[in-house]
């Protein structure tokens, strides 16, 4: 079983910048796959970029250009470098892992930008 811990969220005006953290139970070498996730008020749950134990990262078209997923294997954690961020980012953003087949999830950090 895998745990997943989610920090970096918050508040921030429009154009401004946060670093989402993820810290995992397990070693993420073991961890196929990691991702960060959000769902907006009243919206599905999407994807927002992801990253392989290989090191391959996929981002939604909306975060391109503007958000870095990155890895740190030795602290066991996974980052969402975010910047100018928009209005339309606000939501509650997820870790997420695949491990063995069985996908594991955080408990969320909200991220609130102002306009």
């Amino acid at each position: 079983q895998v745990h997943l811990v989610e920090s970096g969220g918050g508040l921030v005006q429009a154009g401004g910048s946060l670093r989402l953290s993820c810290s995992a139970s397990e070693s993420i070498f073991s961890i196929n796959a990691m991702g960060w996730y959000r769902q907006a008020p009243g919206k599905q749950r999407e994807l927002v970029a992801s990253i392989t134990n290989g090191g391959s990262t996929n981002y939604a078209d909306s975060v391109k250009g503007r958000f870095t997923i990155s890895r740190d294997n030795a602290k066991n954690s996974v980052y969402l470098q975010m910047n100018s961020l928009k209005p339309e980012d606000t939501a509650v953003y997820y870790c997420n892992a695949l491990f063995r087949l069985i996908v594991y999830w955080g408990q969320g950090t909200q991220v609130t930008v102002s306009s």
